[in-house]
């Protein structure tokens, strides 16, 4: 009988032990590790997403329908005139009707066991052209952004390491990883490498967005010529460039899944037509929310970059690793 229960002890010891080393899935491991103990707390995700936040240029161009001297290419709030109106943006970023174009970029963050995906997406009031005729490409309001793609780890003071991103630009998504990322290319191609610059005594990865169209990819893919505006991040402040050629402003960093925000609002008649796009009173075509993004030419259906970055991610790319396809944060499907 001793000798029974002194096997029954020895089978529990390696039971439990095994518990307590498994991997991140596991629900006990989770409350020993200290990093992902820290990342329930608001704060955490707000430092996370500061922490991977792009250095950002932004091309303007001051001549042609809609660049009102420039001011047609800074970024700013989806509600920069105070309304959930898209059918007034066009004519409401005029400098005589006074709402000053305070820089945001829009974010949400999902998560599974190994890797945290972060959005970033910045809006303009005006996607424009150098001359308005009828048939041409360009219309009131317009968002792109990016997905970040970050391994769970220690490293980075405990905020990962950024593996690559994949980026909006009009129609089509564009893959870049930064040198001696594991990520290799699948069902599509890698176009790029991406930089970092130090900011706050962290390495950024940096991102252009092109003037007029906005289409945004890894710097220097895009890049500014001649004017432009750099844009540096922040969880409190927003601000407006003094002039075309400013390249300090802070942007401030704004959470689609705030109350009452972006997300929250997408049912609103008069913000978004069929909750998914934005609407225009100009010239011809509709923005897209990123839960509507979408390139026709990959595998991925629309809004999955947003809703189901473990799908994309797997079909861009290969040599994965250590990859959970499990959401554990999640709040385009309700998984929070």
């Amino acid at each position: 009988m001793k000798e029974n229960y002194l096997l029954l002890l020895i089978a529990l010891f390696f039971l439990c032990n095994s518990c307590s080393t498994s991997d991140l899935d596991d629900e006990s491991s989770a409350k020993s590790n200290p990093l992902l103990a820290a990342k329930q707390t608001a704060a955490f995700y707000d430092d996370l997403v500061l922490r991977w936040a792009p250095v950002h240029h932004q091309d303007v161009d001051n001549s042609g329908c809609g660049a009102m001297n420039g001011r047609g290419d800074y970024i700013t709030a989806i509600n920069f005139d105070n309304d959930w109106n898209s059918r007034n943006n066009w004519d409401n970023i005029e400098p005589s009707k006074n709402y000053n174009p305070l820089a945001h970029c829009y974010y949400s963050v999902v998560e599974t066991s190994t890797h945290y995906f972060i959005l970033y997406a910045f809006f303009h009031p005006r996607d424009w052209a150098n001359v308005c005729f009828f048939g041409i490409d360009y219309h009131e309001n317009d968002l792109e952004g990016q997905l970040s793609i970050i391994k769970k780890a220690t490293t980075n003071n405990g905020y990962g390491e950024f593996l690559g991103m994949v980026t909006v630009a009009h129609t089509d998504f564009y893959s870049f990883t930064p040198t001696g990322s594991s990520l290799q290319a699948n069902n599509e191609d890698i176009d790029g490498t991406v930089s970092y610059e130090n900011y706050n005594n962290e390495q950024h990865p940096v991102t252009a967005q092109e003037s007029k169209g906005h289409g945004l990819k890894a710097w220097p893919a895009y890049k500014i010529i001649g004017d432009g505006i750099k844009y540096y991040p922040s969880l409190t402040t927003a601000e407006a460039p003094l002039n075309n050629n400013d390249r300090n402003v802070t942007y401030k960093l704004v959470n689609i899944f705030e109350p009452n925000g972006f997300w929250a609002k997408r049912y609103d008649a008069s913000f978004l037509n069929n909750a998914k796009s934005f609407h225009s009173t100009k010239g011809s075509g509709n923005a897209n929310t990123p839960w509507n993004w979408d390139d026709k030419n990959d595998n991925p259906s629309a809004g999955e970059l947003a809703t189901d970055p473990v799908k994309l991610v797997k079909d861009y790319f290969k040599n994965l690793g250590n990859f959970s396809s499990t959401y554990t944060k999640n709040q385009y499907k309700g998984i929070n």
